[in-house]
């Protein structure tokens, strides 16, 4: 007798055998009950969740000889014959291989006939969104005005390309993928019946490569039992299926969490050596971490992680030991390595580089400790204010300086305040003119002679040369003074030292040196220092909130 595989073998023939999916066994054997069978059936989900066996436990349950039931005897001719795919009335239709409007039309034809010997004639329908819109549009009259004798049953994995005249018009049950758990223990039940000799830590890999997919998992199955026989070893089953060793991915999250960088580089070098998919050790490692935060923040874990044994103890206890900020840390830079990973030159440097600077990430601090250290600092400072800087007298009430006396031979007596009045003035009333004059420097001021002087070339020497201007300003200066007043704009070498400095030049002086003083106030001030020990910070600018400091 020919080989059955073991999808095959043991496929569910009771809805009681449908694993992971009790909530639509439960409505269907319900609806069964009660004769409240709906006309149009779809069953969506993943591939090999138990769709068309589904619709085939379903088709038994209208069609079994012994009578309508939730629970087919699965021994009539009606039976045998659907288990075997070859019921006279119920068609299971390809999808993907009949996606024209002729099939459909073929279909309807048959549709009008009575069952030979059933209940209804049955017409499964695989991959249905395959159909072509063409095709839909002839089943949708069919679909509204069913015989009594039909049922339609379809499956898709993308109900979303399915119309929605076609979907109003189905029950919809949605199929889920098959927890870890459940695939494991289904797995372990089948290889006692076949007398298997396997570890729960072997079905637990092959059950995480099915990926949810009970079909996917039993085909897997089948593989390793073609590489191994009936004597499995954990050791061929990691080996054949290319999977990452549990405890390496252990020794690798150790190593990050203990700030151990040659440790993880060592687990890299071992990832190399067993000839492991880089991209694949970091996904299985970066799921790790996640089970890490799920262990933290949710009370039951296990309904959220496919973890079976005592790989979830595991996680729990390595989770005990670290904080949540740290692993969303680390679970974001995994993220971003598995990227980089995809288009890298060099793939095993990146990952090295990336497990390097998970193992020196500085650990976070709780949020406890820092608003205990901010309490701190702010009593700290509510003892110990700052300085207050004291500010200037208002311009507008200057104080009048005694006059002072120039060293170069070619200034006289000059009146600063007066000076710094004029300019005021001048920059109220032109304040383009006003900052020409402010850059000038002022060589002499004996009313009613005003000096001036400007660098030789300048842009401003030729502003206050043009006549226009240098009237404008000369009135301006009159009405300062209440007295007339001659402008002179002399032109300086730049090499010239021996003249005074300008408005602004002395104002930039006085600002360099404010904030110098300001500067090394800051830093000798204790509650700053306070500040610089707790974060371990350092002074990269100081900014006065008093622009009235001297």
């Amino acid at each position: 007798m020919a080989y059955l595989v073991l999808a095959r073998k043991w496929r569910p023939q009771n809805f009681s055998d449908l694993i992971g999916q009790e909530h639509v066994s439960q409505t269907l054997a319900n609806a069964i009950k009660s004769g409240r069978i709906h006309h149009a059936f779809l069953f969506t989900g993943a591939r090999g969740v138990g769709k068309t066996s589904a619709a085939r436990i379903l088709a038994k349950a209208l069609n079994c000889e012994v009578g309508l039931s939730d629970q087919p005897c699965g021994t009539c001719t009606s039976c045998l014959e659907i288990t075997a795919g070859q019921g006279l009335d119920v068609l299971e239709i390809d999808g993907a291989s009949n996606t024209g409007v002729d099939d459909v039309r073929e279909l309807r034809e048959n549709i009008r006939y009575l069952p030979n010997r059933s209940r209804y004639k049955i017409f499964i329908i695989d991959e249905v969104h395959m159909l072509s819109t063409n095709a839909f549009n002839a089943l949708l009259k069919t679909l509204e005005e069913p015989p009594e004798h039909a049922k339609f049953i379809f499956a898709t994995t993308e109900p979303h390309k399915i119309p929605v005249t076609i979907l109003s018009r189905c029950q919809r049950f949605d199929f889920r993928k098959i927890p870890l758990v459940k695939v494991a223990a289904r797995l372990r039940e089948l290889a006692d019946l076949e007398k298997l000799t396997v570890s729960d830590r072997s079905l637990a890999l092959i059950a995480r490569q099915g990926e949810g997919s009970m079909r996917d998992a039993l085909s897997t199955f089948d593989q390793v039992l073609a590489f191994s026989g009936d004597q499995v070893e954990d050791d061929a089953v990691q080996t054949l299926l290319g999977m990452v060793d549990r405890r390496l991915l252990l020794d690798t999250v150790e190593a990050v969490l203990q700030r151990d960088c040659r440790r993880a580089l060592d687990a890299v070098r071992r990832v190399d050596q067993l000839g492991l998919a880089l991209r694949r050790f970091t996904q299985d490692l970066l799921e790790m971490f996640r089970g890490m935060v799920i262990c933290t923040v949710v009370e039951t874990p296990e309904e959220m992680l496919d973890l079976v044994g005592e790989e979830l103890k595991e996680l729990q206890l390595l989770a005990e030991d670290s904080s949540l900020e740290d692993l969303q840390r680390i679970v974001t830079l995994l993220l971003k390595t598995q990227t980089e990973l995809a288009t890298s030159a060099s793939p095993m440097l990146t990952l090295e580089m990336s497990l390097v600077r998970l193992a020196t990430l500085a650990p976070s601090q709780e949020l406890g400790k820092l608003i205990s250290h901010l309490e701190s600092l702010e009593k700290r400072l509510a003892t110990n204010p700052l300085p207050r800087s004291q500010g200037t007298p208002p311009r507008s009430v200057p104080e009048e300086p005694s006059p002072k006396k120039s060293e170069a031979p070619v200034i006289t007596t000059t009146d600063e305040r007066g000076w710094q009045g004029l300019v005021d003035q001048v920059k109220e009333k032109r304040p383009m003119l006003g900052s020409v004059l402010e850059h000038g420097r002022l060589l002499k001021l004996e009313p009613p002679l005003l000096e001036v002087g400007y660098p030789k070339n300048s842009f401003m020497l030729g502003q206050l040369q043009e006549p226009d201007i240098c009237r404008d300003l000369e009135a301006l200066a009159a009405s300062y003074f209440g007295a007339s007043v001659k402008l002179r704009v002399v032109p300086m070498e730049a090499e010239q030292k021996d003249a005074p400095p300008s408005l602004v030049e002395t104002r930039q002086a006085k600002e360099t040196d404010r904030m110098r003083r300001l500067r090394e106030d800051a830093l000798e001030h204790p509650a700053l220092k306070s500040v610089q020990e707790i974060f371990d910070g350092k002074i990269k600018q100081v900014i006065p909130i008093d622009k009235g400091f001297v």
